[in-house]
């Protein structure tokens, strides 16, 4: 099977649904710690029995399931994310929450959506988002709110930025699509699942996204660990990665 749009339509529909389904949860349960449990769960049973149906033969990887070896391998490995920033989900009003929907074929993000629930957004690889002009003024850069890497404070000298404080990776990731931000870097390591589907956005869209080196992002490994990536705005590409040269972590 090749990837093509009824993949992207699934991805996004799988995305968009499980959204709302996080979005009723928010309005039905007061209790933090309840809700958190019962979107990570509830928003995983719905995207992963969307794709028993529609895709039964694609392995996948999901962030609350155990890891399925038959997924080493497989051409095709659906990533998921069902409540990417569980921590800002459970914050009343937060908006900087997300679900991510990817498919890599061969290591490659072909195919991702990121729903942005509380914004009623979902974003696609297609129709991929046109990326709007760069306002005047500092360069952006978008760190965790609640675990901002070594590395920010030494990247926004070399860039003479702003730091800019967000909840989930993706949050962030879509940030630079819309043009909330301009740069999202990060070196403390993440999961497959936290950056696939948006790094299939942010691709779509014409952004840059590698690791910190400049080298690809590969998904699908048998190892779901990702030590490092940055997704910025295509023109500010070469001044990043000089000034991630110049700025290495310790």
């Amino acid at each position: 099977m090749t990837v093509d749009e009824d993949d992207h339509r699934l991805a996004a529909r799988l995305a968009e649904e499980a959204g709302r389904l996080l979005m009723d949860l928010r309005a039905q349960i007061a209790d933090p710690a309840e809700l958190k449990a019962a979107g990570d769960a509830r928003a995983n049973e719905l995207i992963l029995a969307g794709l028993a149906v529609a895709r039964p033969d694609d392995a996948i990887l999901s962030e609350e399931s155990p890891d399925d070896p038959a997924r080493h391998g497989a051409d095709r490995v659906w990533i998921v994310d069902p409540l990417d920033g569980t921590r800002e989900f459970g914050e009343a009003g937060r908006t900087d929450w997300a679900v991510h929907v990817a498919l890599a074929e061969r290591g490659r993000p072909t195919v991702g959506a990121v729903a942005l629930p509380a914004r009623d957004l979902v974003l696609s690889a297609n129709p991929a988002p046109v990326v709007p002009p760069r306002p005047d003024g500092p360069i952006r850069l978008l760190v965790s709110r609640s675990r901002p890497p070594a590395l920010a404070d030494r990247l926004a000298a070399a860039l003479e930025a702003e730091l800019v404080p967000m909840g989930s990776a993706g949050a962030k990731a879509m940030a630079v699509v819309l043009g909330d931000g301009d740069v999202y870097a990060h070196s403390g390591g993440q999961y497959q699942w936290d950056s696939a589907a948006p790094v299939a956005v942010a691709l779509a869209a014409g952004l840059h996204a590698t690791r910190l080196d400049g080298s690809p992002l590969v998904y699908g490994e048998p190892d779901p660990w990702l030590p490092d990536l940055v997704i910025c705005r295509a023109e500010l590409a070469p001044s990043v990665q000089t000034a991630l040269r110049l700025a290495p972590s310790p």
